[in-house]
């Protein structure tokens, strides 16, 4: 489904990622392991098209992401592609409901479906009673299973997850690493995850090891 070929990505004359390919398929949970600075963010933040390479390509089914313009990569992004971030990113001033229906609302849904979908997921997490809820009044777990209903909202191909149990206790951790082995079994969805949760990273079909901006192992 997804090619990452021979990506090379500098920050001024820092090299953190040295002629990266990988291969993700449809249905696939792949987790990202390795020692911090090893590039595994930066890998997946090029993966999802939030940051370009300086060479190399990036391909769903063919289609050349690094190649599209501001406007086609935002329209890609919003219908194929899901993030889960550490610190789940929800906005402050609206309540789950609205966070979740939020990329709904931006590609161009109506509210009425937009919210009907959200309440859907919600409820399908968990979170049925906490619709109402802004973020400070949710807490640690939850908010993380409302970040993962926003990512699931417009039925992306792949959902990116960046340490996505990084900041949780043991209890929330698994639950989580539940949903998202569920999600793969039952939806097939695709997951790319960056983890130093080994509990979390053994879910997965396939580890990628990450050391000094390349891939040494895959197993």
């Amino acid at each position: 489904m997804i090619e990452i070929s021979n990506i090379n990505k500098y920050y001024g004359s820092l090299q953190v990622l040295r002629d990266v390919s990988l291969s993700i398929g449809n249905g696939e949970i792949v987790a990202i392991v390795g020692p911090s600075g090893a590039g595994k963010t930066t890998l997946l933040q090029i993966a999802g098209s939030l940051d370009l390479p300086d060479s190399g390509r990036v391909t769903y089914d063919g289609v050349d992401i690094t190649a599209l313009s501001s406007r086609k990569l935002a329209e890609f992004r919003n219908r194929n592609i899901g993030f889960i971030f550490q610190f789940h990113e929800l906005l402050p001033e609206f309540s789950a409901l609205e966070n979740v229906a939020l990329p709904a609302l931006i590609s161009g849904r109506k509210r009425k479906e937009s919210y009907a979908d959200a309440t859907h997921l919600l409820e399908r997490l968990g979170l049925g009673d906490r619709l109402r809820h802004r973020p400070s009044e949710l807490s640690g777990g939850e908010k993380q299973r409302a970040a993962i209903a926003r990512a699931l909202i417009n039925k992306p191909r792949i959902v990116f997850a960046d340490e996505p149990t990084g900041s949780l206790d043991s209890h929330n951790r698994r639950e989580i690493q539940q949903i998202i082995s569920d999600l793969c079994r039952e939806h097939s969805q695709t997951f790319l995850i960056v983890t130093h949760d080994p509990s979390l990273a053994s879910i997965a079909h396939r580890t990628v090891t990450m050391t000094d901006g390349c891939i040494s192992n895959i197993s």
